[in-house]
């Protein structure tokens, strides 16, 4: 049976990454539960919480810079919906488990005895703290380099429940089913102020309207009704 925590240095060989500072690894480790037992004063400041605040703004802007460049076609609600996805607590405990973070923490007695090891909010909030401490050691460019495999697979595994965002590429692909069969997407209105407008387009098969869409840029509102039309077909949900 492992002797709990493993030492810091297997976690480094674990995520590719020798830290120079290694008190700032060791913070993102402490469970609040442990740095309580301790009974010293400002306790808070000596557990990981810290680090996962700032944990969780860095995985914010790299998930987001990462949508934002790979699904250039996904108005802002669907980017949203997605990055919700990926950063969620479900999806960020399975990354700590891929990685035995559990195994690393120090916890307080009675957490340790109640498999705090294992619990989906503990090993999720100590990954975000794991990402700020790289953060703060080695920049941006290297949590991502961590980090962005995680998020690449995680994307993959939702894709086949109808995870994508990208409603345009996914009615091509249905549609591409019948060859000969033609798409477009028709301009039929715009209205508003210039910083304001609002676009109306209609999805058409082979000239027959098969959803309507609304938004902010032509992009958006041909997403919008290319989702229409995924309904229409039963693809996607209402």
């Amino acid at each position: 049976m492992a002797n709990y925590p493993l030492p810091m240095e297997q976690l480094e060989q674990t995520v590719g990454h020798t830290f120079k500072n290694r008190e700032v690894l060791s913070r993102a480790l402490t469970h609040s539960s442990y740095s309580n037992e301790m009974g010293v004063n400002h306790h808070h400041l000596l557990c990981n919480e810290r680090l996962e605040f700032l944990g969780d703004s860095v995985l914010s802007i790299i998930t987001s810079e990462f949508l934002f460049e790979h699904f250039k076609d996904c108005p802002e609600g669907d980017l949203t919906r997605m990055r919700a996805d990926v950063v969620c607590e479900r999806a960020l405990a399975k990354y700590a488990e891929k990685i035995s973070l559990g195994s690393y923490l120090l916890l307080g007695r009675g957490e340790d005895r109640n498999n705090g090891r294992s619990c989906k909010s503990i090993i999720a909030d100590a990954f975000e703290a794991l990402l700020a401490a790289m953060y703060l050691d080695a920049g941006k460019a290297r949590v991502a380099e961590f980090l962005l495999p995680f998020i690449k697979e995680e994307i993959e595994t939702l894709k086949p429940s109808g995870f994508t965002g990208d409603y345009k590429t996914r009615l091509q692909q249905f549609v591409q089913q019948n060859e000969g069969d033609f798409l477009e997407y028709v301009t039929v209105g715009e209205s508003g102020p210039d910083h304001r407008k609002v676009f109306e387009v209609n999805a058409k098969l082979n000239d027959n309207i098969i959803g309507r869409g609304t938004g902010h840029s032509k992009r958006e509102a041909e997403q919008h009704a290319a989702r229409a039309a995924l309904v229409l077909f039963g693809i996607e949900k209402e």
